[in-house]
């Protein structure tokens, strides 16, 4: 972390080797797509053009002037306005009565998103206001410079009820030769152009966007810049929606046409009339605003450039989540079903990923059911796993820029879609994101990172900006004044402060197993500029590690064939252990739990054929939640979860134990027990921060379900193969290895190595299974626990 020039705190990762301009411009191109619009009234624009002029302010006291104008239905700009700024209370008001008053006022933000008295001077100022969240035009009768001490009106304007604000206007679609086409065009703008769906066979050689006076295209007519800015003939074009912006000073109402011609050639391709006097609102340009200013962002993870950028178009909202992730990570981000609380169960997610070799981005739609790998439609699963044709997510853009992986997308705001959440745009809605690995389906495996706190956004606030800037942002020494007029100019922040806020309570949003986020934020970025902050939590000195494999996978002692002497297994569950534990030692994506068989991570288990082995399951009973069920059974297949396979799969899978057969060929599972859960200290440090097992063992806690264990017994015969695999029946890759041996006869197993076993873990009696407590599964596993503890 720095401080630039302006004493603002800024991210390093944000800028270097990154330009963010090009990917505002994707983001800003892709929110207007599907606006709703209805075609108003025409009317004649009066230039310079700042929207509809409501009127002037009355000239009442303290020098408050200047005139007012609706750029849309949620924005004043105000032309010219003065103000001596020696009053001790004012602010900028609208409201609902017939005249100002105390009553029915609600204040307004100022144009820098401030909430003090306007306590500075304003000379000849053009400044943009939002309405309050939530309100329009429609919903107020005037607008004041009113001081709050005193009750006094310093100035004001009448807002009709009748006000034809503007609005983006739908027109004609194209339609022409060499397959151009296109649904109707939407001005959203004086100075921008949305065609949506635009079609093109890119075989002509010199064909341009072009626009002209008068009705129909000629050579008198002006090329267009394409949707990347550039002049060139145009490429293929397949049902691809795409914003033009009219060059420079040229608006609508300058011109009278808008098609695909060939310059070369002198042919018209395709065009539509642009209507006289249209009623739409003024570009950003003309307020002297960035176009960057319409765009929202937050960070939501500081540490990998975590970021959800979003802008409401229509009944539609588009959204770009760009994050600096590894090979085979997602990132996923979402609304929660409840609305006050960030819950995971229930929420409505979409999980995106480039692929960094082709460039090619994915945005799936998941549901998310329950906190368990997605089985049978049941889990964190996409929504086509569970109903065919609930997918509503539109995947616009994707691209791998210097390390930073980029997606955007568009979902509806609202949606007959039961297993859909709507984005709500009239106030704040907790949400949820996460990143983690991808199984070798592309499917989410369980988050690496994910939403701790409960986090709530206002989606349809008017646009901030509370990320780091984009490069190019001013950084010389510039008086207060020129920052003010810099800031009015292009920085995001100057419409109104953020709506993002906490839940007060700071309770934790969710169960995990392990890799806990070590911080929402970085401690030093500032509060009131980075509402999605949090503290790091308080970190426990971490044991002294020692080296590490070089694949970083922890050691885990085998259980040998001699050990456990009476052939007795707990099998629980418990954390996968990060980057060490499960993925490591499997090369596998796991789901973020596994299995621990005494006591230890999916230890390679030792056994000899002939000999009973007694498995004590205590895994979860209740079938109707997933994330607590998991039945443990032995099998050939070295992937797991049995249950959800497809008919042709199960044929070639072969079943030791764990389950039963009926008369019918009906296979259900019979390792199931109470849940027993090793569970990591919520306070200590992340499980990659050991580099030992035996040290991270040791923070380890076992809690259990109320309830009974279960068991299975097996005996390895001639028949059984030489490895075959403990997992789970339900989920797939939670367990690992089991070694299958004829004889136990290595001269390294020494009779002391029995004794001790004998010592340390009573004779178990199978008929006691039922009465069996977990305090007994910590005797059985000392000497495992000795081992690690030697080793660590």
């Amino acid at each position: 972390m720095y401080h630039n020039s302006n004493g603002r705190i800024t991210s390093k990762h944000h800028f270097t080797n990154y330009n963010m301009a090009p990917l505002m411009q994707i983001l800003l191109k892709a929110l207007i797509g599907l606006i709703c619009v209805r075609i108003n009234i025409l009317v004649s624009a009066s230039f310079p053009y700042y929207g509809t002029k409501i009127g002037a302010l009355t000239r009442l006291h303290h020098g408050v002037s200047g005139d007012v104008y609706a750029v849309d239905s949620r924005t004043l700009f105000i032309k010219n306005f003065n103000y001596d700024g020696e009053a001790p209370a004012a602010y900028f008001y609208v409201g609902s009565t017939a005249k100002p008053s105390n009553d029915g006022a609600q204040r307004l933000r100022d144009e820098r998103g401030g909430v003090t008295a306007l306590n500075r001077r304003y000379r000849n100022k053009d400044i943009t206001l939002p309405l309050p969240d939530g309100k329009t035009l429609r919903d107020f009768k005037w607008f004041s410079v009113w001081c709050d001490e005193f009750a006094v009106n310093f100035g004001h304007v009448s807002i009709p009820g009748d006000l034809d604000f503007p609005r983006p206007q739908k027109i004609a679609s194209l339609k022409g030769v060499h397959a151009v086409s296109s649904d109707n065009i939407v001005i959203v703008d004086a100075q921008t152009l949305l065609i949506p769906n635009f079609s093109y066979d890119g075989e002509a050689p010199d064909a341009k966007f072009w626009v002209g006076r008068g009705h129909r295209p000629s050579p008198q007519g002006l090329r267009i810049p394409d949707e990347n800015g550039k002049e060139i003939p145009l490429r293929r074009y397949d049902r691809k929606t795409i914003v033009l912006t009219l060059p420079d000073d040229l608006t609508i109402f300058d011109i009278g046409h808008f098609g695909v011609w060939c310059e070369a050639f002198t042919v018209d391709f395709g065009h539509v009339r642009i209507p006289e006097g249209l009623n739409v609102p003024p570009s950003l340009k003309m307020l002297g605003i960035s176009p960057q200013s319409r765009l929202n962002c937050e960070v939501l993870y500081d540490d990998l450039a975590f970021e959800v950028r979003w802008a409401v178009a229509g009944d539609s909202i588009v959204i770009q989540l760009i994050a600096k992730l590894d090979d085979n990570e997602y990132m996923s981000f979402g609304v929660s079903k409840n609305h006050e609380e960030s819950k995971m169960i229930g929420s409505d997610v979409v999980v995106a990923w480039v692929e960094k070799d082709t460039g090619k981005g994915f945005a799936v739609d998941y549901y998310l059911s329950d906190k368990s790998q997605c089985s049978g439609g049941l889990g964190v699963c996409p929504k086509v796993n569970i109903e065919n044709g609930t997918n509503t997510i539109r995947l616009l853009n994707a691209a791998w820029v210097n390390g930073y992986s980029i997606v955007t997308y568009q979902r509806s705001l609202q949606s007959n879609n039961t297993l859909d959440v709507p984005i709500l745009v009239n106030l704040s809605q907790a949400i949820v994101w996460g990143i983690g690995p991808l199984n070798e389906r592309n499917e989410a495996s369980y988050h690496t990172y994910f939403t701790r706190y409960s986090t709530r956004i206002d989606f349809g606030r008017q646009p901030i900006w509370n990320c780091p800037s984009p490069e190019g942002s001013k950084t010389g020494g510039e008086s207060e004044e020129d920052s003010y007029d810099d800031n009015q100019q292009s920085n995001l922040q100057s419409y109104s402060a953020h709506r993002i806020t906490l839940s007060s309570n700071n309770t934790q949003s969710e169960e995990f197993y392990d890799n806990r986020p070590q911080a929402l934020q970085s401690p030093s970025r500032r509060q009131e500029t980075r509402p999605l902050q949090q503290a790091r939590p308080h970190q426990q000195p971490i044991p002294t590690p020692k080296p590490t494999s070089t694949n970083g996978a922890w050691d885990i002692p085998a259980i040998q064939c001699y050990e456990p002497e009476d052939g007795v297994f707990y099998a629980q569950m418990g954390p996968t252990g990060g980057k060490h534990g499960y993925s490591a030692i499997t090369g596998h994506v796991g789901w973020g739990i596994s299995w621990y068989i005494n006591g230890l991570l999916i230890p390679e288990i030792n056994v000899v054929r002939g000999k009973t082995y007694t498995f004590v399951v205590e895994g979860g009973i209740d079938a109707d939640i997933p994330a607590k069920y998991h039945p443990f059974y032995i099998t050939d297949d070295s992937v797991g979860g049995y249950e959800h396979k497809r008919e042709e799969d199960k044929k070639s899978v072969r079943i030791f134990a764990g389950v039963h057969r009926s008369r019918s060929g009906q296979v259900s599972p019979t390792g199931v027990g109470r849940l027993c859960n090793w569970t990591p200290d919520v306070d200590g440090p992340p499980a990659d921060d050991y580099q030992s097992f035996g040290a991270y063992q040791r923070t380890l806690t076992l809690k259990c379900d109320i309830g009974e264990p279960g068991v299975i017994t097996w005996t390895p015969d001639r028949n059984t193969p030489d490895t075959v695999y403990y997992q789970c029946f339900t989920h797939r890759y939670l367990g690992w290895k089991i070694h299958v041996h004829d004889t136990c006869d290595d001269s390294e197993f020494s009779a002391s190595a029995s004794e001790k076993h004998e010592e340390l873990a009573p004779h178990f009696n199978p008929a006691d299974a039922d009465a069996e407590a977990s305090i007994r599964h910590e005797t059985k596993m000392e000497s495992e626990l000795l081992k690690l503890s030697s080793r660590a």
